[in-house]
């Protein structure tokens, strides 16, 4: 098993902050792109969930690994279902992501049903494989949201 850099603390809050240009040169230096902090959660989750499409784009055209999961067994898609960016959920399926992924006993519909994001739930479903079965009883509420 290999075991991942720690991810600096600056370096994260660079992620949260969305400073595209100052992760880049990081990166250029030497940082690993799928460093984790102490949560396990990585660069790319980190700038998902704080709704920076922009971080998101470079860090992804950087081979970020997009399903590579924190502490707690998410994604960054399920953190993303969670928050409501259509954006940087289209980016993370676009490159990938798995939208039926199990989030430590959820999905990221589930994630998405529970915070009512409803636009997510229609882009889930809309890649979402038809075989998919849903993990909790508020995932089945995807085929009334479609209706």
């Amino acid at each position: 098993m290999t075991t991942l850099p720690l991810l600096p603390e600056d370096a994260a809050e660079l992620a949260r902050k969305g400073d595209t240009a100052g992760l880049a040169a990081l990166l250029k230096d030497g940082l690993a792109v799928d460093a984790q902090d102490a949560k396990g959660n990585t660069l790319l989750m980190l700038a998902s969930y704080h709704g920076k499409a922009e971080t998101v784009a470079m860090l992804l055209k950087a081979r970020a690994t997009v399903d590579l999961r924190n502490a707690k067994g998410q994604t960054p898609l399920g953190g993303v279902a969670f928050k409501g960016y259509a954006d940087i959920a289209t980016l993370l399926l676009d490159a990938g992501a798995d939208p039926v992924a199990d989030q430590g006993g959820s999905t990221p519909a589930d994630f998405a049903t529970l915070a009512g994001k409803t636009e997510i739930l229609a882009l889930l479903q809309a890649r979402r494989d038809q075989a998919a079965r849903p993990t909790r009883w508020y995932s089945k509420l995807i085929g009334w949201v479609r209706k």
